[in-house]
């Protein structure tokens, strides 16, 4: 039974993705398009004694075969079998296929809309709840790829998958009229079909293969292309620019190359296909009439059938190649969002109301893969308490940092806030309390003040709010020196400013947040000493009213902080403030005098 159930889940994993995400409603799709087939089939069954009425036959259900159900209902319903009647019932048939036709195009268009829908929210909400630990071993070119050039390429899959799956309804449909009309014939064209069918299976293997390499060479391109973007100055400075520019080209070239491939096998299909099916119709005519002795009438009834069915198969053939050139990118996104979901942050429930009274951390240990960051860190921090952690590069303090700011969790140890466990506590509520400043400053496209206030209402007392933070940045003058003030543009990424003011307008936004908690990871490292020294003058007017967790290599930003951490290759070498250090610790001391204040 086990058996029977991986191989089902093998055969229809396609099938099964898809129905995960619309149900239902694929069912009904497909009923629609079974409605069609048999209704344009019925139809098309009424064109037989049409026929022979015109030829001045008589009039016999037994042209029908067992359709002649349908001169019998004519019959049962005292409707006179005529010309005018038999097109009056052919036209109704085909009427009835239009308006089903219609809503199971529009019930596509839905479908369709849906199922991109369903794909996009699903990347933003398991993105936004990816735990950064994930994140930061993550490729970040997979993930620009996946989420933005992947989608439509899995649209693509989606229609490739289920237009083909509607082909084969009305292959499936005509080919049970056909066989209703003339067992025999219509078996024989389906062994010849099958046959076939061969060389098909050979090109849609090679048309999966070629549409994975496909997806792996996007991946590297769009990780080489962020990289472009993010280097672009020291590329350019640096006269590298155009080499960087010639692996790119050589990735575009590669993809091409694979398009390409794509492509000849897709002309080979449409070029073989109507040559081959015709071959095997016209051989199975053949048989039957000279060997079999079939008869004429039931054979055009028949071959009526396999004109729509083949219609059908073509389309079936095209749709399921598109969707294999796409198949590379239906797996990744499968790959990609069982990825988002194993990586998802385990959140608490517990709601954060507030910092009330301490952080403690016991024994606290962390690590990347196999690279030890952190081990038996130990301290803990008084509400309002100004914290300054300082060591050499790579001694750990951005990752202790992301470790009280909630980014990641301890692997060793405990990390409670106000007697309460970090990994128990609703980490969203918890970094909502959180104002937090980095080194590399985080500006949007947008205006100043939608960049400080988070896109608050304009109102009266946001800008009041918005007004007091510019001038506690340092930076309220040149806001007011604007073109168009606080409605002036920053620009991608703060093109339009310098490296100092957008630290400014960082450090703003922060400040404009109520707050339990100001974070900075070398927040003042960008900027000029005169601006540095307005800052450090509005730090302390914050001390004491707020909590403070800094990082700082100018160690004249830490020399009023209530304790100063000093970490070593991952590890507490002593704390104390700036005067207990400077007078007890060697290393500490040499820090201080290599910067001469």
């Amino acid at each position: 039974m086990e058996f029977l159930k991986k191989q089902f889940k093998q055969s229809f994993k396609y099938f099964l993705y898809f129905y995960s995400i619309l149900g239902f409603r694929i069912f009904i799709s497909f009923g629609l398009s079974i409605g069609v087939a048999v209704l344009d089939g019925l139809g098309l069954a009424m064109f037989l004694p049409l026929l022979e009425m015109m030829g001045g036959g008589e009039k016999s259900s037994e042209a029908l075969g067992n359709l002649s159900f349908l001169l019998d209902g004519l019959d049962a319903l005292d409707i006179s079998l005529t010309i005018t009647s038999v097109l009056l019932v052919m036209l109704v048939f085909f009427i009835l296929k239009g308006i089903v036709k219609f809503i199971e195009g529009y019930y596509k268009v839905i479908l369709q809309r849906y199922f991109i829908q369903k794909i996009r929210f699903s990347q933003i909400d398991l993105l936004t709840d990816y735990n950064y630990k994930s994140f930061v071993m993550a490729d970040s070119g997979r993930i620009q790829n996946t989420v933005s050039g992947e989608v439509n390429k899995v649209l693509g899959a989606y229609n490739g998958y289920f237009f083909a799956m509607q082909g084969f309804i009305m292959v499936m449909v005509y080919t049970g009229l056909a066989f209703t009309v003339n067992p025999q014939f219509t078996l024989l064209v389906i062994l010849g079909g099958s046959l076939s069918n061969l060389l098909y299976s050979w090109i849609f293997k090679k048309t999966k293969s070629i549409s994975r390499e496909l997806t792996d060479s996007n991946h590297e391109f769009q990780g080489l292309l962020i990289q472009k973007v993010a280097f672009f100055k020291y590329l350019k400075a640096t006269g590298q620019l155009k080499d960087f520019s010639g692996k790119l080209k050589e990735k575009v070239l590669e993809i091409e190359g694979y398009l390409k491939r794509i492509g000849i096998l897709s002309s080979f299909i449409n070029g073989v296909r109507e040559p081959l099916v015709i071959m095997v119709v016209v051989g199975v005519i053949i048989l039957e009439i000279n060997v079999f002795g079939g008869s004429i009438n039931l054979i055009l009834l028949s071959l009526l059938f396999f004109y729509r069915a083949l219609t059908y198969l073509m389309n079936l053939q095209n749709y399921w190649n598109a969707f294999l050139a796409n198949h590379g990118s239906l797996e990744n996104m499968q790959e990609f969002l069982i990825e988002l979901e194993s990586g998802k942050e385990n959140n608490g429930q517990e709601v954060f109301k507030g910092f009330e009274n301490e952080i403690v951390l016991k024994g606290v240990g962390f690590h990347y893969r196999e690279a030890v960051i952190l081990n038996d860190i130990s301290f803990s921090i008084k509400k309002n308490q100004t914290v300054a952690l300082v060591g050499e590069s790579g001694s750990g303090k951005t990752t202790l940092m992301n470790l009280l700011s909630g980014l990641v969790l301890p692997d060793r140890g405990i990390i409670t806030i106000d007697g309460k466990s970090i990994v128990d506590l609703d980490r969203t509520t918890y970094q909502k309390k959180i104002g937090y400043i980095t080194q590399d400053p985080v500006i949007f496209d947008d205006t100043v003040f939608n960049n400080v206030t988070f896109w608050a209402e304009p109102n009266e007392a946001n800008q009041r709010k918005f007004w007091k933070a510019l001038e506690q940045a340092s930076i309220v003058d040149f806001v007011k020196g604007l073109p168009n003030v606080e409605n002036t543009r920053l620009g991608n990424n703060g093109i339009m400013v310098s490296g100092g003011q957008k630290q400014r307008f960082s450090i703003a936004r922060e400040l404009y947040k109520e707050v339990d908690f100001l974070m900075m990871d070398e927040a003042t490292s960008a900027l000029d000493s005169e601006t540095e020294q307005l800052i450090k003058q509005n730090m302390e007017f914050l001390k004491g009213k707020i909590t403070i967790i800094m990082i700082a290599h100018r160690l004249s930003t830490v020399k009023h902080a209530d304790k100063i951490i000093l970490l070593n290759k991952g590890e507490i070498l002593q704390m104390d403030n700036f005067e207990g250090l400077a007078s007890s610790s060697e290393s500490f001391k040499r820090m201080v005098e290599a910067q001469e204040f």
